[in-house]
């Protein structure tokens, strides 16, 4: 199998409802996209969420690290591509680019992933499922952004605090990975928005949160333009943390 048939490769356009006051893809909605690139080349493969819940097994976001140079218009078609870069025991690296209507690219995102088993929680053995057949996904295709980087927040304040409502659940019945990114986002006024861009973005997901929760948020500028990130579920537990690079 080749490289490139090793490649999933997925066509969007970048709807008015998508797109924020600028008139660009959101990031919320990159990253939706990004997610939903992952389980359609997951499940043309064998190991989709539908397959592996008939075996009380499903695919888990770890860390997840979105690099841009642009971002889609709206009305503009765009293309974003995913693949393996490598699959360990416990985790597997998913790679992604993410091109505009003529092809170029425009950015890149590095994910990592483990699969659980839905009643213990605990990891599964991925070299173990299917005969370690998952390995024969793995693609040399370069993705020439950092991994996602260790996140450290010391601020005590919280700069938000937010209550876990029905839009935040999804059917797994915690808070949707995509809306933490929302949340997060929320905290920046919207001047910032207007002069500035998201250059560089990040997630680390640490635990799961549930309706009703309420979620502290607690933000600091570490240098100029890069933030960090950390929320607390009912104001001890981490959720995730996350890091912010404007430019």
């Amino acid at each position: 199998m080749s490289n490139e048939d090793k490649i999933g490769t997925f066509h969007f356009v970048a709807e008015p409802f998508h797109v924020d006051f600028t008139g660009r893809l959101t990031m919320g909605v990159l990253g939706n996209h990004l997610l939903n690139c992952a389980g359609f080349h997951a499940n043309d493969r064998g190991f989709g969420m539908a397959t592996l819940n008939e075996d009380n097994y499903t695919w888990v976001l770890s860390r997840l690290a979105i690099e841009l140079e642009d971002m889609p218009r709206q009305y503009e078609d765009f293309t974003v591509r995913t693949w393996v870069e490598n699959v360990y025991r416990l985790f597997t690296d998913r790679n992604f680019d993410i091109r505009d209507k003529d092809g170029r690219v425009i950015g890149y995102a590095r994910s990592v992933w483990a699969m659980i088993n839905m009643t213990t929680r605990k990891p599964a053995d991925l070299l173990a499922l299917h005969g370690g057949s998952i390995v024969d996904y793995v693609c040399a295709e370069p993705c020439p952004i950092e991994k996602p980087s260790r996140i450290k927040v010391t601020s005590s304040e919280p700069l938000a605090v937010v209550e876990a409502k029905y839009s935040d659940i999804d059917v797994n019945g915690h808070v949707n990975s995509i809306r933490y990114i929302e949340h997060i986002l929320d905290l920046f006024p919207i001047d910032m928005y207007r002069t500035k861009r998201i250059r560089r973005f990040e997630m680390a997901y640490v635990s799961e949160s549930y309706y009703g929760d309420r979620l502290f948020f607690f933000c600091e500028e570490v240098n100029a333009d890069e933030f960090h990130v950390e929320m607390r579920k009912n104001g001890e537990e981490v959720v995730c943390r996350a890091k912010i690079l404007f430019e």
